[in-house]
């Protein structure tokens, strides 16, 4: 169904009742703890292609959605909550730099000494979009998540099975 961008799986069968993508071998990120500059470039690069393409994914600021492939590159998983957009307008802009600020948020975490001045700016703004989800919508989340389905924090990041057939 198409090429595609390397590091992101495609979509192989697309039915009415069921979707299949292509398996990528990877180690999520808070297992395999990149802290190879490379590793953090390509991401970046990855994360260009992947919004060059008019998809945000929405949810990079979970290690588990970040893979470490084999040979030490980057890879994205969980397109649960990614979006396309026809145009690069505000809210694309908008939602592409708060998927930038959640790989650099990664970035100070595994390798903080390589964060350019440049980075830390970008970190330092939350997008007007991020700022309110932060205020109203995130509240409501985790008072359904945490309260009613009693999840936990990093819940499913355990070590994916690696070992498929």
């Amino acid at each position: 169904m198409g090429k595609g961008i390397e590091g992101i799986p495609r979509v192989v069968d697309l039915g009415a009742r069921k979707l299949t993508r292509s398996w990528i071998e990877g180690v999520p990120m808070q297992i395999a703890k990149p802290r190879d500059p490379a590793y953090f470039r390509a991401a970046s690069r990855l994360l260009r292609r992947l919004h060059a393409a008019n998809v945000i994914h929405n949810d990079l600021a979970k290690e588990t959605n970040w893979l470490v492939t084999p040979d030490g590159r980057p890879a994205l998983v969980d397109f649960q909550l990614a979006m396309t957009l026809d145009k690069r307008g505000a809210l694309a802009r908008s939602l592409g730099h708060d998927d930038l600020r959640h790989l650099l948020k990664h970035k100070r975490t595994y390798l903080p000494e390589a964060l350019t001045s440049r980075e830390k700016r970008i970190l330092a703004r939350h997008s007007l979009v991020s700022r309110v989800w932060m205020a109203t919508g995130k509240r409501v989340y985790l008072f359904v998540t945490r309260r009613i389905l009693r999840w936990r924090d990093r819940e499913g990041a355990g070590d994916r099975d690696i070992n498929r057939t």
